[in-house]
């Protein structure tokens, strides 16, 4: 008796391109470069790291010398106003296809930070140019963390460590665990230090615009290559 060959399955999709736990350790990293713009370039404010910024907004409210009200005000606002953004996209996209959400969204944060970029290298000393980086920024992180909240990879927020170092102690054999996906969650420890020391190294010695455009740069690549699974 005679079988059937059987057909194969069609090739997923969503599988093409890099899975999503290299991309966001990769989106660790540019947190890094941003935060290290924001807060050594940008009068001691975070654009991605938000509960920095609510305390550095205590600092600034109480009068400490070097935080601006202001400054740190405008980043939170529009980071809200980004995940606002992000939220929407998540909930209008995030039923279908995860790699053509993610791609798009990633494809967004680029832009924004092309542009920050962009007018950091036009008018370095200019007085809006601190504002604008701050906005620009902080509404693409605010819509990156949304997206990211919403794919909900573990460990993985590309933004905050505070959980992620608890997971890896407390979790640890030592703690009397098994140490589950503590590779995954040194790897994003060591990818927001990356960040940062390029950043702050960049910041230093050439200023804003080339940190940013990395950033963007980095950004745009994983908006093309993305996949939809981890």
């Amino acid at each position: 008796m005679k079988t059937e060959p059987q057909t194969p399955e069609p090739p997923d999709p969503e599988a093409r391109g890099l899975p999503l736990v290299p991309v966001l350790l990769a989106l660790t990293v540019v947190s890094g470069l941003i935060d290290a713009v924001s807060y050594l370039g940008l009068h001691h404010v975070f654009t991605a790291n938000m509960t920095g910024n609510v305390v550095v907004l205590g600092f600034a409210a109480a009068g400490a010398p070097g935080f601006s009200v202001s400054h740190t005000a405008a980043s939170l606002g529009c980071f809200l106003a980004g995940a606002v953004i992000g939220g929407r996209v998540a909930g209008r996209l995030g039923g279908g296809s995860r790699r053509t959400w993610t791609r798009l969204t990633l494809a967004a944060e680029a832009v924004l930070v092309g542009a920050a970029s962009a007018v950091a290298f036009a008018a370095p000393d200019a007085t809006g140019t601190t504002y604008a980086v701050i906005v620009l920024t902080a509404v693409a992180m605010g819509l990156r963390n949304a997206t990211v909240r919403k794919l909900g990879v573990a460990d993985l927020t590309t933004t905050v460590l505070t959980m992620t170092l608890t997971g890896i102690a407390s979790d640890s054999r030592l703690a009397g665990g098994e140490g589950v996906r503590s590779f995954r969650r040194s790897a994003a420890v060591v990818a927001m230090l990356a960040g940062a020391l390029l950043g702050a190294w960049l910041v230093l010695h050439h200023g804003l615009g080339i940190p940013l455009l990395i950033a963007a740069a980095v950004t745009g690549v994983l908006a093309v290559t993305a996949s939809g699974r981890e």
